[in-house]
């Protein structure tokens, strides 16, 4: 064998391993290879990046004077200057001040000519404060195999990590911030995988967890040692919807008694545990089978949109999930839908189910949510009513997994008087090495 057919082999076996390496080993292939070609990159190109991508601003008169007079330089335009650059699993971090005249979204709407700059998989950007912004980006794409982060998160009770962002962060529900969510999604888009990620998230928190699920509790049922309440019937729902209400009511005496206009506001040993109630498949509510049956359904009606409009200042919060949620499913489904201003969008079957769900607050992210493969469970677009969406990407957890974590945390269930009738039956309890502290779900992959 010559000296030149064995380098040509030792590069072909080196580049097929990198490719390997690359498709197999995503992370791996970035930290060792990835991110030093990128780092370089980035400094040897960022001036004339930033240049021909727009990002740059004529100085002022006073800096143009000094640059000539003194350092007796040729004026160039000013681009965003580097705060500081930092690297990460996924990708880098690189946070930029901006020069006046420029704004984050000018360098948003640059981010698919800095992705191509630099050669990453993707450029996200995110204000940090006034005149700051930070570019994350992202070496490959990190939806495809989903690792949460295992630094950064959330510690308060009330905001707990559910998913991966594109961008390689933690999506996380912040119930103090957006009390009220929506989740939409067809069958086998991941949103039952993703109420499973958001019950365990939950079941370590001190909070109370009440579930409807009218499909005869097939999927909350097997949660029931971390429920303080499940309803599995609609005659069930209706009667544990206006107990929630009752509760309600008497929080809003307790705060008139203190003078306190929020939960929060209450004295630590005064304060009543949060509440967070977990509605699968609310169409269920909403639909009747017979005329009789309208006045119970627009009673359960009524009582969601009242605790959708007021139960946020006495801790109780709703996550409603369904295929579907629109005013085609009769009085107060629109009223409902608007006071839920947190949605995620999975992977749906039509065009006007994803408008129901991001129309009134990104509508542009509406073609994102059409265009989800099925190919990619607990994919699913996330926004709330400020305007800002992302895609996200839920770990897969099998039901047992989650069902082994609320037996886990069943010593915290909550005991709510007034729900008390429909408290689910305790099973038996398990033994002290069954009792994990935290079921760590495979990743989910293509």
């Amino acid at each position: 064998m010559s000296n030149l057919t064995a380098v040509v082999l030792v590069v072909a076996v080196v580049a097929g391993g990198g490719l390997l390496a690359r498709r197999r080993f995503p992370a791996l292939f970035w930290l060792l290879a990835g991110l030093p070609v990128a780092w370089v990159r980035l400094h040897l190109t960022y001036a004339a990046t930033m240049e021909v991508c727009g990002l740059t601003v004529t100085p002022s008169r006073a800096r143009a004077f000094l640059t000539r007079a003194v350092a007796r330089r040729e004026v160039r335009p000013v681009a965003p200057r580097i705060v500081r650059v930092r690297p990460s699993a996924t990708g880098l971090r690189v946070r930029l001040r901006l020069p006046a005249g420029l704004e984050p979204a000018d360098v948003a709407a640059a981010s698919v000519r800095l992705r191509h700059a630099w050669g990453v998989h993707a450029v996200h950007v995110a204000e940090v404060r006034p005149g700051v912004v930070e570019l994350r980006m992202t070496g490959y794409d990190v939806l495809r195999r989903v690792r949460m982060p295992r630094r950064g998160l959330p510690t308060d009770a009330l905001v707990v990590p559910v998913a991966l962002r594109e961008d390689g962060t933690a999506f996380v529900r912040d119930y103090r911030a957006i009390p009220h969510a929506l989740t939409l999604g067809a069958n086998q888009s991941g949103k039952s995988m993703y109420l499973r990620n958001l019950i365990t998230a939950l079941a370590g928190r001190p909070v109370a967890l009440v579930g409807i699920d009218c499909k005869r509790g097939v999927e909350q049922r097997r949660f029931g040692p971390r429920l303080s309440a499940l309803a599995t019937t609609p005659d069930e729902a209706s009667g544990l919807l206006a107990a929630l209400v009752a509760v309600m009511e008497e929080r809003f005496d307790l705060l008139s008694e203190h003078g306190a206009s929020d939960l929060w506001d209450l004295p630590e040993e005064a304060r009543p545990t949060p509440v967070v109630v977990l509605v699968d498949e609310v169409a269920e509510l909403f639909l009747v089978a017979a005329k009789k049956d309208e006045a119970r359904r627009d009673e359960m009606v009524t009582s969601l949109v009242r605790l959708a409009q007021m139960a946020r200042a006495v801790g109780i919060y709703l996550e409603i999930c369904g295929q579907r949620f629109g005013s085609d499913l009769g009085k107060g489904a629109t009223l409902l839908r608007a006071q839920l201003t947190g949605r995620v969008v999975h992977r749906v079957n039509d065009k006007q189910t994803a408008e129901m769900g991001l129309n009134d607050i990104a509508p542009e992210a509406i073609p994102v949510a059409t265009t989800i493969a099925p190919d990619r469970p607990g994919l699913a677009v996330a926004g709330d009513a400020s305007g800002a969406w992302s895609r996200i990407r839920t770990v897969e957890i099998a039901p047992d997994a989650a069902a082994a974590v609320c037996r886990s945390f069943a010593h915290l269930t909550p005991d709510l008087p007034a729900l008390a009738a429909w408290r689910p039956a305790a099973p038996a309890v398990p033994d002290a090495d069954e009792r994990p502290s935290l079921v760590k779900p495979a990743p989910v992959t293509d």
